[in-house]
């Protein structure tokens, strides 16, 4: 009796134990479901829903020709979920192994359960990524991603520039057509299970692809220009060098070459100033190539005609300054063309002074210095050019000759292509069209009259064909060469640099119906300073090359010996 007393007593002790505990867990789930639930459904949506955007391609970036300057490679971005993870050292192994990833510096971040979000590779190759995610891991997943990429890899780095890692532009043509190129990403909600893996999408907005930009580069006249300036400047010695190639008739560029130059697909790496797009961004002053603004004022003035006569001695005062010639010679009597083909510093100033520093300062805002072209590229300076009123009595002898104003060489190339295009001055533009739509180019005005535009032609061609002048060799066998040199010595913080110039030619073929304007400039050339001796040169195997390729007619007969 007493033995079954007892075993009743544990029954109901037990029991009592039972139900304790099942009122707690009834009490507790209460609680979970009324007081808390909301928090905690959250918290479940939290951890098995996710929103994941859809980034939209990147437009690609084409020459005139639909050669790919700028291209979106497709890739596959690996990430994990830290709180989710199950095996952090198997996933840093494989990880290491399949996508190269540092497995040191992924280790501890994907055992850091205060994140949810670790890149375990950004940008992997499709194949390899899709070899590690078919490990399985808990808590990894993945999801397509552009990479830019640069086909032509060092051929108009500067000009087409380049986007970052997230895709957006950063240099150049990148940067300046960033917002159409970009489109728009869309996004995705997803449910996972407690694996990771994505089971039900329960929401999506499409993403908006980027538009295409065709340029007006051509990819073969860009490359060429550009091996011809590596050439010049290996030659020379120099510290660099630019050049541009224009249709003055569309003010469309067909290259903006420069060198050194770097490899895009590194842009991150290269230093800014290896970046830069010197044709746009930097200045120079120009020397002799600037005397065409005092002729052209001169003659549409009618103060002078290209036979007009000046009795020049070697140097001539002006205010505190002497003005002389670049070669000793004595008293010449030289007529306007003359000045011109042979580059008289004494000669163009006393036409200046004909002129007068109103009139001058006019022209000189004419012809579009002292003010940005427009082209659609960012950065680019409008140069230096000293306003009116602060000219004093010597600035007439510096300026009509290249000295104390400062251009871009797209400036100096839209100012000659307006003498190529019959006088009128056109807006040069790089970009045609954007996507589906037709970029409606350009400013224009007119500077000078036909009839000035040909004397000016005129004068330009005894520049290259006149025996002696200094721009001799420039001459492409079989076409009409006009143009100008420019020696210009470097301007530093207290005065002119000893030593250190600017060589360039400016010049347009063929002059019977100019179908390309081309611009070069060497910055710091060892050897010799002058720019028909090192510019001009380079010139001539430009043009020659872009008028072969681009099956130009010949306007001159070639000789026997040619």
């Amino acid at each position: 009796m007493k033995g079954d007393k007892r075993a009743n007593r544990r029954i109901r002790l037990l029991l009592a134990v039972f139900i304790l505990v099942f009122a707690g867990t009834l009490a507790r789930a209460a609680w979970l479901q009324g007081v808390n639930a909301a928090s905690l459904g959250q918290m479940a949506q939290r951890q098995h829903r996710e929103s994941i955007p859809i980034p939209a391609g990147r437009g690609t970036v084409f020459d005139r020709a639909g050669v790919q300057l700028a291209i979106g490679e497709q890739t596959t971005t690996v990430y994990a979920d830290p709180r989710e993870v199950t095996q952090p050292r198997k996933i840093a192994v494989a990880a290491h192994q399949l996508l190269g990833a540092d497995a040191n510096q992924l280790y501890p971040l994907l055992l850091n359960r205060h994140k949810s979000f670790v890149y375990v590779a950004r940008f992997a190759d499709p194949k390899a990524a899709s070899a590690f995610l078919k490990k399985h891991f808990v808590g990894v997943n993945s999801y397509s991603e552009e990479k830019r990429a640069y086909p032509q890899g060092t051929v108009a780095s500067q000009l087409v520039g380049y986007a970052g890692t997230d895709n957006k532009g950063l240099a150049g043509l990148e940067v300046e057509y960033d917002k159409a190129l970009s489109g728009k990403p869309g996004e995705q909600t997803i449910v996972r299970d407690p694996f990771g893996r994505a089971i039900n999408v329960i929401s999506a907005t499409p993403e908006r692809q980027g538009s295409d930009v065709f340029t007006t580069i051509d990819h073969t006249i860009q490359a060429n220009a550009e091996a011809v300036l590596r050439q010049t400047v290996a030659h020379w010695g120099a510290k660099g060098a630019t050049a541009i190639v224009l249709d003055p008739r569309t003010g469309a560029v067909l290259a903006m070459a420069q060198a050194p130059g770097f490899n895009a697909n590194n842009g991150n790496t290269v230093p800014s100033a290896v970046q830069r797009n010197r044709a746009v961004t930097d200045t120079y002053e120009p020397g002799s190539t600037f005397k065409l603004v005092t002729i052209a004022g001169a003659l549409s003035s009618g103060l002078v005609s290209p036979g007009t006569t000046f009795k020049l001695p070697y140097s001539i005062p002006v205010a505190d300054r002497v003005v002389h010639d670049a070669e000793p010679r004595g008293t010449e009597t030289l007529s306007v063309a003359q000045i011109l083909s042979h580059s008289s510093n004494v000669g163009a100033v006393t036409i200046a002074e004909k002129l007068g520093s109103t009139e001058l300062a006019d022209w000189i805002a004419r012809f579009g210095f002292g003010k940005t072209t427009g082209l659609d590229f960012p950065g680019e300076s409008p140069g230096q050019v000293l306003p009116l009123d602060r000219w004093s009595g010597s600035t007439i002898g510096n300026v009509p000759i290249g000295q104390g104003i400062a251009v871009t060489p797209i400036q100096m190339a839209a100012a000659y292509g307006a003498i190529a295009n019959g006088g009128v001055w056109v807006e040069p533009h790089l970009v045609d069209r954007v996507g589906g739509r037709v970029v409606h180019h350009r400013a224009h005005r007119r500077i000078v009259s036909r009839a000035i535009d040909a004397e000016l032609k005129a004068m330009l061609t005894n520049v290259v064909d006149e025996h002696g002048a200094t721009g001799n060799e420039a001459a492409i066998p079989g076409y009409t060469v006009a143009g100008k040199t420019g020696t210009a010595q470097k301007p530093g913080p207290n005065g002119y640099t000893t030593g250190k110039y600017v060589a360039s030619f400016v010049g347009m073929v063929p002059v019977s119906k100019p179908r390309l304007l081309v611009l070069v400039t060497v910055d710091e050339p060892h050897g010799s300073i002058f720019g028909g001796v090192v510019a001009a040169p380079a010139f001539a195997q430009i043009a020659k090359f872009d008028l072969q390729y681009l099956e130009v007619q010949p306007d001159v007969p070639l000789s026997p010996s040619q």
